[in-house]
């Protein structure tokens, strides 16, 4: 692969722990008061498991397992690897303030839906309806993710890949005992090579 082809599949935004938890904090100063914690919820468990943005919208409550400590993910939800091999189903340990965050939302959630996370009009949020609620809580937040080219984004930029990007930093170097084979089966890659084309500039050296 050409230097030029690689750098557009490297991660371009990503933002560090202290910023995705100013992002979780402003959940609470922005939208309506009962899709407050609701939204806290996306964001924690997006950082959680790096779920991408199709994954998540088809999470229903079933497939949390274990006293809200797992989340399987069936072959179905996945992203197809770029080939025609299907993904594995894959169960993914959830934090334990993940687990309590779930647990509370479930406790007092406005709507009883299938789905993990309704909307306001429907029993569960799109895609579009994620990515908006991001920018409204990054925007209130005053987040400034951090980019490839080394300048700073802004609300805009703050987007569900962006916070899937931000596991693979969070797993990089705060959590010190991660390998690179760890991030890639967090975020379900599949191949270790395409973990390191994605994610080699965000290790600190």
């Amino acid at each position: 692969m050409s230097e030029s082809t690689n750098s557009k599949v490297r991660a371009k935004v990503w933002m560090t722990p202290d910023q995705v938890e100013t992002l979780r904090s402003a959940s609470y100063r922005t939208g309506a008061e009962y899709l407050q914690q609701r939204n806290e919820a996306i964001i924690a468990l997006m950082y959680d498991t790096g779920l991408r943005v199709g994954e998540l919208v088809q999470v229903d409550v079933h497939l949390l397992r274990n006293g809200n400590t797992e989340l399987y993910v069936p072959a179905e939800i996945q992203k197809d690897y770029p080939n025609e091999n299907s993904p594995p189903p894959a169960t993914l340990t959830l934090s334990n303030d993940t687990t309590r965050l779930l647990s509370a939302y479930l406790n007092t959630r406005w709507k009883d839906s299938p789905a993990l996370f309704p909307s306001r009009s429907a029993d569960r949020i799109s895609e579009q309806g994620v990515r908006n609620m991001l920018h409204k809580v990054a925007d209130e937040a005053g987040v400034q993710p951090y980019n490839i080219d080394g300048s700073r984004g802004d609300a805009s930029d703050v987007t569900p890949h962006a916070l899937r990007h931000s596991v693979a930093y969070r797993m990089m170097n705060d959590e010190k005992e991660n390998t690179l084979y760890d991030v890639r089966n967090r975020l379900r890659h599949g191949s270790i090579q395409t973990t390191e084309r994605i994610y080699d500039h965000l290790l600190k050296v």
